[in-house]
């Protein structure tokens, strides 16, 4: 009997062993997602080469075969009836516009709007979406490494989209004389940067089909159920400043997220722009930071620096206008989307040189939500923004006198150009030391770099340095 339960206790200890080596050994599956937000800016989207990327995908280990280069076997024919073209960029858009310098004989206006076929990649330039920037990165870097680009029709005449002002293309380009064209399209679509389309309704049909098939199959970009390493996943609403600046009103008390070159500090307020390629202006922001910001903030928001800025949008009722604040960093979590973000250093102001027409003129943009086109005030969209104006006549000047007052001294040049006036206000300017008098500008013509400011119901370009300003013989 004593045997017996020996052998028993043995046994039973064997297999107790086992199941704990067993269990040791057993990997542990999360699904491949990270829930740490300081672990999900750690991706390397790595978007070179010509279509057998696997960023992000996840096959679980499956043989899954070879993936094809569809971009490379459909070909430009030269002799089918389509239009086509040889061209090149004169602007960037997005991961599925480009705008082409073309002949005149191919279109009259010599600029094409140029809305690739067969696919929609997330959007980058209003709302930023994931895998956004990464397909309009991509877009640009294939462009700019080629030798040759043409364009080509879907059948034999040019073909407008829904907003009646960009056309319908396919894209071609080679990065040496030696090789043939690639279809960018199709290419975007192979690397799961777009989704389809009508991508079955052309004349690549098929080959675009089976593109999409692919990047499904192998788990690409979009189709990868994974977050994309160049996307903040947080609270905060992921825009563009065009975006922002376009919607103001909506974005109210909404905690929001851009980038941007801060390219003025002064009074608690970093002024902050980015440039917008489509309609080659500057778009800005007021950023607030108040005394009590932290000091990693502060030295982020240092003149010359590309930042992420993630805060609250707000209504400064005192000076009517915009701003956005209630910015934080937390040193612990460097990676949380909350944080304001430093992007780059080294960045000069735009300073674009704008005529006084120009100044109080509007511009027109397509709004693709409501399908119809909408103007805005130049001023209204650049306000925050960096500017520079020659040829300004200053006319009179008034000088703020408040003793207690840190503007006691400032000025308001009012100045005129081509019949337009211009009003400029100044901080307390400093020349050698001395304060600068309105006798320094009193019946002199000046080029000025600034800012774009309001003040009670107006316009103005805000000059915070003499260094900004030259007198015109």
């Amino acid at each position: 009997m004593k045997k017996l339960v020996k052998r028993i206790v043995i046994i039973f200890l064997g297999l107790f062993l086992f199941f704990v080596v067993v269990g040791c050994d057993k990997p542990v599956d999360n699904g491949g997602e990270t829930k740490d937000p300081d672990n999900q800016q750690n991706g390397d989207n790595n978007q070179q080469g010509n279509g057998n990327q696997n960023q992000g995908g996840d096959n679980g280990g499956d043989d899954l075969g070879e993936q094809i280069d569809y971009a490379a076997q459909v070909k430009l024919d030269m002799t089918s009836s389509t239009k086509k073209v040889e061209v090149t960029v004169k602007t960037y858009v997005d991961g599925d516009t480009t705008h082409f310098n073309v002949p005149t004989n191919f279109l009259d206006t010599g600029i094409l709007k140029a809305r690739y076929l067969a696919i929609n990649t997330p959007e980058s330039t209003g709302k930023i979406e994931p895998y956004g920037k990464t397909a309009s990165n991509f877009t640009k870097e294939k462009l700019m490494s080629a030798t040759s680009i043409y364009v080509e029709t879907d059948g034999d005449t040019l073909e407008a989209d829904s907003t009646g002002s960009r056309y319908l293309i396919w894209v071609w380009y080679k990065t040496s004389a030696d090789e043939d064209y690639r279809n960018l399209n199709i290419e975007i679509l192979q690397n799961g940067l777009a989704i389809a389309s009508n991508s079955a309704n052309n004349r690549y049909g098929d080959t675009c089909m089976a593109a999409i098939e692919q990047a499904r199959k192998f788990k690409l970009n979009v189709y990868s159920g994974k977050n994309d390493p160049n996307y903040y996943y947080g609270k905060a609403q992921e825009l563009t400043l065009r975006e922002l600046r376009l919607n103001i009103e909506k974005y109210n008390m909404q905690k929001v997220a851009f980038e941007g070159v801060v390219v003025k500090d002064h009074g608690q307020t970093a002024y902050v722009e980015d440039y917008d390629e489509e309609l080659d202006i500057y778009f800005g922001m007021n950023v607030y930071y108040g005394y009590n910001t932290d000091a990693d903030v502060l030295s982020m928001l240092t003149v010359g620096n590309r930042v992420r800025v993630v805060g609250t949008v707000q209504y400064y009722e005192t000076g009517g206008t915009w701003q956005v604040a209630g910015l934080s960093y937390r040193a612990m979590r460097p990676n949380d989307p909350e944080n304001v973000q430093l992007i780059s250093e080294g960045h000069t102001a735009g300073y674009k040189l704008v005529t006084p027409e120009e100044f109080n003129g509007t511009i027109k943009i397509y709004n693709e939500e409501e399908e119809k086109e909408e103007t805005f005030s130049f001023t209204s969209l650049s306000i925050s923004s960096s500017i520079s104006m020659n040829n300004l006549v200053v006319k009179s000047v008034y000088t703020t006198n408040k003793e207690d007052s840190s503007s006691n001294g400032a000025m308001t040049l009012t100045c005129e150009c081509d019949g337009i006036t211009i009003s400029v206000r100044t901080v307390v300017l400093l020349q050698n030391g001395t304060k600068v008098t309105a006798e320094a500008f009193e019946g002199k013509t000046i080029n000025v770099k600034g800012v774009i400011d309001y003040f009670d119901g107006t316009y103005q370009i805000k000059l915070y340095s003499m260094n900004d300003v030259t007198f015109v013989e």
